[in-house]
């Protein structure tokens, strides 16, 4: 999904600010949420997501700071990010997250050289295991919401468990690939019954024409699927090799951070 232009230089005009505000260099900055998810409302927030870098004078410091960055939520804007060394600790835990940012379709900067080889390491590194089990929770406690003799949901709250059980459907068929941030491109990997995939388009345009909470009818397949691929990430192998990836995640972050000393 495109940005509008004035929404694009607003978010470059406080990440610019963000910058110099907390003397930090950026690695990336992108969008996560609905719109970079394939599935926005009207008024859908701009979730603004970065990880930054603030260079090794900061990280030897007996003092250091805060390893996040957040900002009020101001006119739909919502703009917070990480710092590279709690990044690289959620993504030794195998973090969903991590793997999402690296992938979102919006980018409102230019990535910095070195989140090739944050790619790599998650690529070669991340356990589909850890990843399913991730998702089978987010998709849990939405499911929970769902009230059984109300004969409609929120959309939103469709799409917020459809998308983690697409994620484990995608991991089960190909636990070698990090599972699409895109639910257009979930369902392209996860070999979807047409009727299935005609069912989503129509919840996808539902949504695009209505406010954020607007409710829409409930559909017993769509429940269906979204029920039965939560309770499976237990089929999703495990694929870790923790010694060599903290090595490796140490060595990078050294690096990294070295580069701006």
């Amino acid at each position: 999904m495109a940005i509008e232009a004035s929404a694009r230089a607003e978010i470059e005009r406080r990440l610019e600010a963000i910058r110099h505000e907390e003397d930090i260099s950026y690695l990336l900055a992108i969008e996560s949420g609905s719109r970079a998810w394939g599935f926005s409302s009207p008024n859908s927030d701009y979730d603004v997501r970065f990880i930054y870098n603030r260079g090794a004078r900061n990280y030897l410091s007996l003092q250091p700071q805060r390893d996040v960055v957040e900002r009020p939520i101001v006119d739909d804007f919502d703009v917070n990010g990480w710092d590279i060394a709690k990044t690289l600790r959620l993504l030794l835990n195998h973090n969903a997250v991590v793997s999402e940012w690296l992938d979102s379709p919006i980018r409102y900067l230019a990535e910095a050289p070195g989140v090739a080889g944050l790619r790599s390491l998650v690529d070669r590194f991340f356990n589909a295991r850890g990843y399913a089990l991730h998702y089978a929770n987010l998709g849990a406690n939405q499911v929970q919401r769902w009230l059984k003799d109300e004969p409609s949901v929120p959309a939103k709250s469709y799409f917020y468990a459809l998308r983690p059980a697409l994620c484990i459907r995608a991991l089960r068929l190909d636990p070698a690939r990090r599972p699409p941030m895109r639910l257009q491109d979930l369902m392209l990997a996860t070999d979807l019954d047409p009727e299935l995939v005609r069912i989503i388009e129509d919840l996808i345009e539902v949504k695009a024409n209505a406010r954020e909470k607007a409710p829409t009818q409930r559909s017993a397949r769509l429940e269906a699927l979204v029920t039965d691929e939560l309770q499976r990430a237990d089929e999703v192998p495990e694929r870790c090799d923790d010694a060599a990836f903290a090595r490796e995640v140490d060595a990078f972050f050294v690096e990294l951070v070295l580069a701006r000393a």
